[in-house]
């Protein structure tokens, strides 16, 4: 080998040592940078698994509310019913207090009528706000009738509505109870 060999040689070997060098630096650099992506991306997986965890609980905690809001709103339905029923209550027992008072059998047989016509009109009074209505008995109809006998009339036309012996109700449009009838043949 030759002096030029030999100096070629030895130029490329500090050639070849800086890259080695750059090329350890360019490595490490990109295992920093490697690291500092991947602690990164663990801050925020753990970042949206608490946001997760924490909406979880949240909304659990609103079904939970819910539902026990529908239990109680369940529970207390009737609650504006039952107190509009106080009323009728109030007066059947002053009917039975003046049952009880030293009165002429008339003037107490009055009394009692009077009682008792003023607690009918008190449930009146209590279904028309709860949008209770009678069951209209003008014409027989099947869904909203029950017909119990069949009976000769020579005023009514067969299948026609002769007698009511118990009157029907009904809350909006839904039947609480038919009306009993009887039905001319």
């Amino acid at each position: 080998m030759s002096k030029e060999d030999i100096k070629n040689e030895e130029v490329q070997q500090e050639v070849v040592e800086p890259c080695e060098n750059e090329e350890q630096t360019k490595e490490d650099e990109y295992a920093s940078l490697d690291e500092k992506f991947r602690k990164e991306m663990e801050d925020k997986v753990a970042a949206a698994e608490d946001k997760y965890l924490r909406t979880h609980a949240d909304f659990e905690n609103i079904k939970k509310r819910l539902e026990k809001e529908k239990y109680q709103a369940i529970d207390y339905a009737s609650e504006k019913f039952a107190k509009d029923l106080l009323a009728p209550i109030d007066t059947l027992e002053m009917a039975l207090e003046a049952a009880n008072a030293d009165l002429p059998a008339e003037e107490l047989i009055e009394k009692l009528k009077e009682g008792i016509e003023l607690t009918i009109k008190s449930f009146k009074t209590v279904f028309e706000k709860n949008n209770i209505e009678v069951v209209d008995t003008d014409e027989f109809d099947p869904n909203h009738h029950n017909a119990v006998m069949r009976v000769d009339s020579e005023n009514h036309k067969e299948g026609e509505i002769v007698q009511v012996m118990q009157k029907g109700y009904k809350l909006k449009d839904r039947l609480l109870r038919p009306a009993m009838v009887s039905i001319a043949n």
